[in-house]
């Protein structure tokens, strides 16, 4: 999946955050410059209209905010990005963890020569980005110059969509945002349904359903070039999944000229776009929005294949239980999680539980799962239970079943 070549832009950009630069040499410095460059590969082997407007960089570019690592970013910037294509970049918690946010600011100021708060015209379109304070909030400065722009912006055509950029989410919006959402801005925000919101700061993965999220105005989180982090709680392993750094991911977005937008999530490691093409055909009717609360009204599940089955390798008290990937439920492109369900065959007691996530957030995600499971009796005969779950608290009821003995 790629571009949609029906769709013909008048407007092209990218989106990332949480780059964490640091002040040596690691691999974030390669995936933002190989974002960059993918980004205009993208843009120059599509149809007709092959510019890439601006790039957008939303928050922790800097994994500390020192000057070594602001340098390296704006060197990144500088090697890759051609002429044509604004930048605009804005701060927040980890660009003030090197000396506080009064250091930041001025480097921030010398080195990358633009505002904190910033309201570009490109192409005809209004794009809005509100740097933090005090850690990751908005205090009155911040929250005056977005009612006063958003103004100036709607009075210019209601019913062009205003790109709107800040680093964490809006509270109860995208998936994220709970553990790592501010909602600070909310009421400004929610005068204007024809607001794309751009965040990020929770390191969730984009190619989620839910990270885009459709109520008042729409929101997109923007995913990480450094690691992932997830927003579910009961999983094995925390919110940290396993090779939890294997993550590099962005947006491309595009308009055209009756103010469509189709955003496209890509992942940098692969080079190459995830199966969703999300859609606002009329940003500024919420009426006409597809990715609605709604969706957690679906009756359909993930499920197993008829001839899935599930291996066991037992050890002294533990288990390896190994399962094949569920087919998705209708309209989801993945699975989200399993859940393992442990029972002593003796008396049917349940004496584990665990949920472990699918890999989704990897365009090579794994086909088969493995988990271990430690803490189980020596020479006891087990049932396991596994119940795959999609991402709109649609849990299958019929799980995988099978039966194992420990040594």
């Amino acid at each position: 999946m790629g571009l949609d070549k029906s769709f013909e832009p008048v407007l092209r950009f990218m989106v990332v955050s949480d780059i964490h630069v640091h002040d040596t040499e690691t691999v974030e410095r390669e995936r933002f410059a190989n974002a960059i460059r993918y980004a205009y590969d993208i843009a120059e082997s599509s149809g007709s209209y092959k510019k890439l407007d601006a790039l957008y960089i939303v928050g922790d570019f800097a994994d500390n905010g020192s000057e070594a690592s602001m340098r390296a970013t704006k060197d990144i910037i500088d090697r890759n990005v051609k002429e044509g294509t604004k930048v605009i970049l804005t701060m927040a918690s980890h660009e003030y963890k090197f000396d506080g946010e009064e250091g930041a600011r001025r480097r921030f100021a010398e080195i990358f020569t633009q505002p904190f708060d910033t309201h570009e015209v490109i192409n005809g379109f209004h794009f809005i980005a509100v740097t933090t304070t005090g850690g990751c909030n908005f205090k009155e400065p911040q929250k005056a110059f977005a009612r006063g722009q958003l103004k100036a912006a709607a009075a210019d055509d209601s019913r062009k969509p205003i790109f709107f950029f800040q680093h964490p989410h809006i509270t109860d919006t995208v998936y994220g945002s709970i553990n790592w959402g501010e909602d600070e801005l909310t009421a400004i925000l929610m005068d204007y349904p024809q607001i794309i919101n751009f965040s990020g700061h929770s390191h969730a993965p984009i190619n989620d359903p839910r990270s885009i999220h459709q109520r008042h105005f729409t929101s997109l989180g923007t995913g990480t070039l450094s690691y992932f982090e997830l927003d579910e709680f009961d999983k094995i392993t925390g919110t940290i999944p396993d090779d939890d750094d294997k993550a590099a991911q962005m947006l491309i977005v595009e308009a055209d000229a009756q103010n469509r937008v189709r955003i496209y999530p890509f992942d940098v490691l692969t080079n190459g776009f995830f199966p969703y093409t999300w859609k606002i055909d009329v940003p500024s009717d919420p009426s006409t929005f597809l990715y609605t609360d709604d969706r957690y009204k679906t009756t359909s599940v993930p499920r197993f294949a008829d001839d899935a089955v599930c291996s066991f390798e037992c050890a002294d008290g533990s288990v390896t239980i190994s399962f094949p990937q569920a087919i998705p439920a209708d309209g989801e492109q993945y699975v989200n999680s399993y859940d393992i369900v442990i029972r002593r065959s003796s008396d049917n007691e349940i004496v584990r539980q665990l949920s472990v996530w699918s890999g989704y957030y990897f365009t090579d995600m794994p086909k088969k799962i493995s988990r271990t499971v430690t803490g189980l009796d020596g020479g006891t005969e087990y049932t396991a239970e596994i119940y795959p779950s999609g991402f709109f608290k649609n849990r299958s009821r019929t799980p995988l079943r099978g039966a194992f003995k420990t040594t």
